[in-house]
Parts: C-alpha cells; sequence; structure tokens
C-alpha cells in the first residue's frame, strides 16, 4: 500500500483496482477487514459489484472518491470491496439478506455488518444526497454510525436474526417425492402468462433475454409437440436479433433491455449472455431452420473471438456499459450515432437506405429514453425488412443486403477509431469459460465449422491448463481454481465452476472425441460430488472445506445465469449415459427431490433444472460411433446428426481401425441394428427427431 492507494493496490480484480486509489480505506475481503473491525469495535461496510457495471461506476464517483465521503467511512466503519465474480458465494450470501431485508437486490450492493460479518442493514445504489425518494448515502453512513453507538445491542441481536433466517432458507425440507412432467407443464403455463406476445420475452421492463428460458421452450415444445411453445421462443429470438439490444455492427447482445421493446439496452455486454443465447440461437435453427438463427450466433460467436478471447483461448469477461465522451464516462456513448456521422460516412443514398433499415431518425431514435441521455443519438435496431428496403428503393434484395453489409462495415470502423472504447474486464472465469466453450462446441458441430470447435477445445485446455492446481496432465488432476488474471490463479472454485465446466467438457468431448475431456469430466464430477453434496440431495455452493462464511449457501434458481445445482444434474445425467455409474445417476435423483418443493412453488424460475428434469424423464437418445474417426461415412452421419434438434441425446465415439464405419442408436434400453451408411443413419434419426 502507498500513500495514495488503499489495501486494494495488490489485488487482481480489475472491479477492486478500480477502487484502490480511493480515499476510502477499502479493504480486500478477508480476515485483516473483520479483525481491525473487532479490535476498533466498529461495524463493516460491505460494498459488491463488478467493473463493467454502470451504477457502480457512479456510486464510485460520487461517493467513494469523494474525500468528505470517504471520511465519514473511514472514521466510523471498516470498509470492505468485494468483486461479485471473483467472489460468487459472498455475493450470494448478502444479496440473499439485501433482498430479503428490502424486497429488492442489484448492483452495487451495500450492506452494513457486524464484525462477525452479520448482515443488518443494506440496499443497492444510494445517491451522496437524498433524491428519487432514495435515502442519501451520507445520511444513511451517519445514521447508522449512531445507531451503532446507541443501540448496538438491538443491532447485533438483528444481525443474529437475519443469518438465522438466512439458513433456515438453505435447509429446505424434502417432500420425499421425485419432480414429475406435472412441473414441465405448470412451467410452461407460467411462461405463457408472463409472454409479451406483441414484443418477445416476458414481463415489463427491465427485459432479459434469459438463453436458457428459450432453451427450456425449445425442448417443451418438441417433447410435447407444443407449437405454442416453439411459437414463444421464435417471437423472442426473433425479436431480441433485430432489437437494439444487439449490436448490429459488431455482434454480440448487451445485457438487458430498459423498454419492453428491446429496443435501448443497457449497454454492458456478459460472456455468459454471449454463451447462452449462441446457445439457444443455434438451438432455434436446429428446431426451425431459420438462417437468420444461425446468422445471429455467428456474430455472437465472431464478436467472442475477436473481442474477448485471451491469446492463450481463454475468454474474458464482459465488456463495460460507460465510455469516455469528452472527459466523461457516458453510458452506451461507444455504440451510439447521430444521423450526421453516418451520412457523412456512408453518403446520402447509402444513408438513406441504411437508416431506413436500422431505424435511424434526425433528432435521434431513443423514444423510450426516460431521462433523455440519448437525445439525438440513433441506436441501431431492424426497423425495416431487406424485401420492404427492396420495395421501397425499387432495388434487389441482394443489391440492398450487399449496401447494408458495407454500411455496417464502415460504420464499424468509424466506430473503433473512436478511440474511447468501453472497459474490457479481462479475468478469465472457469465457470462462464465452462458455458461459453459448450456453446462454442456446439456450433462447431451445427454449423458445421470446425473453427469454432478448435476454440472450444483451445478454451478447455486453457482452464485445465492454469486454473487446476495440479493442471491435467497426469492423474489425479489437482483442485480446481475460479480465476486466472494476469498470469495469476486463484480463489477457490465454487459448484458453479465445476458443474459449468463439466458441461463445457462434455461438449467439448461429443465436438472433438477426445477421451482426456471426457477423463477430466468425470473425475471433476467424482469431486463435485465430494466436496460440495449435500447428505439431503443437491450440492452447497461451497465446498465442505471452503473458508467459513456466516452460511453454506445452497442454491437452485435460475437467474440471470442456470444455478450450479441445475447444471450439475445435467452434467450427472450425461455421464451416467455415457459411462454409466449408478451414483451419478442417484445423485441426479436426489437433487430433483430435494428441488421438488421450490420447483412446485414457481417452476418457471427454475428453467434450466426442468430442462434437465426432462431429460430424466425422457431419456437420452444414445448414439454410438464406430471405426475409424476421420472416415467420410462418420464425418457424414455428424453433419446429419446436428442438423435436427435432438437435445436428449449422447454421442460416443468408439476408435476401432479395423472396423467399417457404422452408427449403434439405443433409447431406454433399446437398441436399433447398426447402420453403416449416410442414408441409413439419416432415415433412422428422423425417427427421433
Amino acid at each position: 500500500m502507498t500513500n495514495n492507494s488503499n489495501h486494494l493496490i495488490d489485488e487482481k480484480s480489475p472491479y477492486l483496482l478500480q477502487h484502490a486509489h480511493n480515499p476510502v480505506d477499502w479493504y480486500p475481503w478477508g480476515q485483516a477487514a473483520f479483525d481491525k473491525a473487532k479490535h476498533e469495535n466498529k461495524p463493516v461496510l460491505l460494498s459488491i459489484g463488478y467493473s463493467t457495471c454502470h451504477w457502480c461506476h457512479v456510486m464510485a464517483h460520487e461517493s467513494f472518491e469523494d474525500e468528505t465521503v470517504a471520511q465519514i467511512i473511514n472514521d466510523h466503519f471498516v470498509a470492505v470491496k468485494v468483486d461479485r465474480e471473483e467472489r460468487p458465494d459472498i455475493d450470494h450470501i448478502y444479496m440473499t439478506a439485501v433482498t430479503a431485508m428490502t424486497a429488492q437486490g442489484g448492483w452495487p450492493l451495500t450492506v452494513f455488518l457486524t464484525p462477525q460479518g452479520e448482515p443488518f442493514y443494506g440496499g443497492t445504489y444510494f445517491p451522496p444526497y437524498a433524491k428519487w425518494g432514495s435515502t442519501g448515502f451520507i445520511d444513511l453512513l451517519h445514521s447508522i454510525a449512531a445507531a451503532w453507538d446507541k443501540d448496538r445491542g438491538n443491532i447485533l441481536s438483528s444481525g443474529r436474526s437475519i443469518v438465522d433466517e438466512l439458513r433456515r432458507r438453505v435447509s429446505v425440507v424434502s417432500s420425499g417425492a421425485v419432480a414429475d412432467k406435472i412441473l414441465l407443464d405448470r412451467a410452461f403455463e407460467q411462461m405463457k402468462n408472463q409472454f409479451d406476445a406483441l414484443n418477445g420475452g416476458f414481463g415489463a421492463a427491465p427485459k432479459f433475454p434469459m438463453g436458457h428460458n428459450l432453451s427450456f421452450l425449445l425442448r417443451y415444445g418438441k417433447s410435447t409437440r407444443t407449437p405454442e411453445a416453439l411459437d414463444m421462443a421464435g417471437k423472442t429470438l426473433t425479436a431480441v436479433a433485430h432489437g437494439g439490444i444487439g449490436d448490429h455492427l459488431g455482434g454480440g447482445f448487451h445485457r438487458y433491455s430498459t423498454d419492453p421493446h428491446w429496443h435501448l439496452p443497457h449497454f454492458e455486454k456478459m460472456l455468459y449472455d454471449q454463451a447462452l443465447l449462441s446457445r439457444a440461437y443455434l438451438e432455434g435453427y436446429q428446431a426451425t431452420g431459420s438462417a437468420e438463427y444461425a446468422k445471429t450466433a455467428r456474430e455472437v460467436l465472431d464478436y467472442v473471438l475477436r473481442d474477448m478471447t485471451d491469446e492463450g483461448g481463454g475468454f474474458y469477461s464482459a465488456e463495460d456499459a460507460d465510455s469516455l465522451q469528452e472527459g466523461h464516462l457516458k453510458e452506451g456513448a461507444f455504440y451510439v450515432f447521430t444521423q450526421a456521422e453516418i451520412v457523412e460516412a456512408l453518403g446520402r443514398d447509402g444513408a438513406e437506405v441504411f437508416n431506413y433499415c436500422y431505424g435511424v431518425e434526425p433528432d435521434g431514435n431513443a423514444r423510450f429514453d426516460p431521462h433523455g441521455e440519448f437525445k439525438g443519438k440513433n441506436i441501431l435496431y431492424l426497423a425495416h425488412s431487406i424485401p420492404e428496403a427492396a420495395d421501397k428503393f425499387h432495388g434487389h434484395s441482394d443489391e440492398i443486403q450487399s449496401m447494408l453489409m458495407e454500411g455496417r462495415q464502415k460504420l464499424w470502423a468509424l466506430r473503433n477509431r473512436r478511440g474511447h472504447r468501453p472497459h474490457r474486464d479481462d479475468k478469465i472465469l472457469c465457470d462462464w469459460n465452462g458455458l461459453m466453450m459448450a456453446s462454442f462446441a456446439l456450433a462447431g458441430r451445427v454449423l458445421n465449422e470446425p473453427r469454432y470447435a478448435r476454440a472450444a477445445s483451445r478454451a478447455a485446455d486453457f482452464i485445465l491448463t492454469h486454473l487446476m492446481t495440479a493442471g491435467c496432465a497426469q492423474e489425479p488432476c489437482g483442485r480446481l481454481l475460479h480465476r486466472w488474471r494476469d498470469g495469476q490463479a486463484g480463489i477457490t472454485a465454487t459448484l458453479d465452476d465445476y458443474a459449468f465446466l463439466i458441461y463445457g467438457l462434455l461438449e467439448v468431448y461429443e465436438a472433438a472425441f477426445d477421451e482426456k475431456y471426457l477423463g477430466t469430466a468425470r473425475h471433476l464430477a467424482d469431486e463435485m460430488i465430494r466436496l460440495f453434496a449435500d447428505d439431503a440431495g443437491g450440492f452447497f455452493m461451497t465446498a465442505v472445506d471452503a473458508e467459513a462464511l456466516i452460511m453454506r449457501p445452497k442454491d437452485m434458481y435460475d437467474g440471470a445465469l442456470p444455478s450450479g445445482n441445475s447444471v450439475a444434474a445435467l452434467d450427472l445425467l450425461k455421464l451416467y449415459a455415457l459411462n454409466g455409474g449408478e451414483i451419478y445417476n442417484s445423485r441426479a435423483r436426489d437433487l430433483f427431490t430435494c428441488a421438488q418443493p421450490l420447483l412446485s412453488q414457481t417452476p418457471w424460475a427454475y428453467s434450466f433444472l426442468l430442462s434437465a428434469l426432462g431429460w430424466y424423464l425422457e431419456g437420452p437418445l444414445e448414439i454410438t460411433f464406430q471405426g475409424r474417426r476421420n472416415d467420410t461415412t462418420i464425418a457424414g452421419m455428424l453433419e446429419i446428426l446436428y442438423k435436427y434438434f435432438i437435445p436428449y441425446k449422447v454421442v460416443k465415439y468408439v476408435s476401432d481401425q479395423s472396423r467399417p464405419p457404422q452408427a449403434l442408436i439405443c433409447c431406454r434400453g433399446a437398441c436399433r441394428p447398426p447402420v453403416n451408411s449416410i442414408d441409413a443413419f439419416e432415415e433412422l434419426i428422423c425417427l427421433f427427431k
């Protein structure tokens, strides 16, 4: 620590380093901070956020960079900063507490703790002075400090009560009943009730695209032959692809829409959204044959390869919503254009067509912007189709498409010359990389693109080399770690790291048929059971030997990300189908039994878990290829297989140089005679599509 820095200066997290020169005397999460709080008899101010969070930046600038506010904090509190992406366990515990206390959550998360770590008051963003009906942060600090001095006994009692309630919530008592198909039906009905038939998606603004919700609908629609489910998924996929939430120049998706029409996004880009949405578009392409969905998936994946991939193969975490404009951070400044800029870049004729198709208006098109932050600016979205433009401008569709492609390229180059590209969080997280490698592996097969499959394998190799304490060059592999940045790995892995990485490795195995990925997935699954399993069913978020927190969290809710439990359930079922091992099947069954009381309340909030339950109830299609790996017959069979949407399947390869190529297809213990031609394989696989 230097004179102009605090205790965050030696951290690796980009978020913590953003605060390393604040006048607030920040500590990272750890024993030193809580020892200081106990020694000085002060409450702890816990602030949780992440480096690409817009409102985290706002609160930092307004309060944490302010000398007056910092002095109040330093005099009366011990200040602790946590990167929620580095410590999802801590974030989960205190987000649950704040949500229980205030019925709302979000980031920045602001929580006041006893020196024992027990929360007694909290909220999210606080302005320095009262506005918008929110308490001013300065007044709140004074109020908490005074209450700590005058009414400490009640505060300590309140903290203990809140912790007791958090622990009670974790201890869900299983009904003993195995979750069944009725829950899938109820989840679909709940989704129907929430569905926005006009705009796609669910509920009112803000609207999150939630790729795993769409994947559930695709599975449910296929399994039950329910066209409405497929239509709901399709309308949402199309609306999201056309809306301003998508980056029509650089590819990829922003985090969520602030309006019901998918027009005005919150501009940060998260790796997990790219992973979950690209998968949903790939599956939508399989289910419908829509070339637009395949194109959208490619644009997402190409964005990740170009802008979010480390030279070693791992994937970065996020890009910021904010960028510099005239010396100030402004949300979305990098992505928006005035009409004049577009006319100057494309010429009058090119701009006329481009502006018609992408909804560009002279005074700006951000009509859903309540605060007028984008006045005069345009957010690109697909307002009119190519056929509509061809009709309006009396041209051919191919000509219009060529003009739009040229326009996008010119504006993309113009945007990149602005010199204020958003901050990129370049830490590499094990769990998010597992999701992303899974999508690249699937894309390699569905789109017949070897470069995507290679990207998946490179990411898997990066994680296994850099985020295992002993690497995976020899058995047994070491312990898994959570974060890599700046040449250094660290932070004990959570359930999500194990579950998501296993998920990714199983997909990479199917894309590459390299046994090392399957063997490592099996080893990690055994470790996951050893370290995280709850005898009552399911898995805890933290390992049995992890740092002791005020509680050991256990989560099944599928929010912006699927839960570790949901992904673990699917992992176990896949491994059971691929390798046998009754423990995998029984652990998955116990997880569904444990989750049944939660699922019965609000089943649609557990969409990924219900997708895993669908696998369990329906049983997978098991496809085994035998013969020479590079044989053109096997390659042709694989191309046929991934043309169709068959989500409940496992694919194996048995190398046998002496055997002619063939495929064996089994379902629920019944096997068809082997087939050895592409035509015979397609005829058979169409029975299950």
